[in-house]
């Protein structure tokens, strides 16, 4: 890669304290991926073996639905990364990603990962740490969408909560809207 995407990659938080080695391999290892506009990145229920960073363009993350409806969840712009999951876990992708205009994608791959554990261990955890760190900015987003979300319909909330959680763990998936229905009749 050129000057360029190497100043770029170096403001990515996801790379936060890798120092100039690490991050000179690590975009030896990565691949540019070009999409032009309506094209999917990647599908809802693929099997994901790696994660993308928006270097040009626009993304959107998209979900089905209970109903079976596309929900636009958030619209990605260069510096912003999608996919860091399918670096942890072995899970169907949750969301798709469609390009919203001709757009550049940088891809870190699970492969690529180990590549940087056997060459840098210590880059390797910065990585990693950094991850978590990630998936926990993640995680607290969603609970506070899931709040306010829950403050624009407050008594139909208080009502479901009373009939048990709003969020069914083993079935992982949401337990109100469709459920509280039947719920309340139980």
């Amino acid at each position: 890669m050129d000057a360029a995407p190497h100043d770029f990659l170096c403001k990515i938080a996801f790379f936060g304290g890798l120092d100039e080695s690490a991050m000179r391999f690590l975009e030896g290892q990565m691949a540019e991926k070009k999409f032009l506009a309506g094209a999917t990145v990647v599908q809802e229920g693929e099997a994901g073996r790696s994660m993308y960073i928006v270097r040009s363009g626009a993304v959107h993350i998209v979900r089905k639905g209970a109903a079976g409806h596309v929900v636009k969840l958030r619209l990605m712009h260069p510096g912003d990364f999608f996919g860091v999951t399918a670096l942890v876990e072995m899970e169907p992708r949750p969301f798709s990603v469609v390009a919203d205009s001709d757009s550049t994608l940088l891809e870190l791959t699970c492969s690529d990962l180990y590549k940087l554990y056997r060459h840098d261990l210590k880059a390797y955890s910065l990585v990693v740490m950094n991850m978590n760190r990630e998936l926990c900015r993640h995680l607290r987003s969603a609970a506070s969408l899931l709040g306010q979300l829950m403050d624009q319909k407050p008594a139909e909330m208080r009502e479901a909560q009373k009939q048990g959680p709003l969020f069914d763990q083993h079935e992982r998936k949401l337990v109100v809207s469709a459920d509280l229905d039947s719920r309340q009749r139980h």
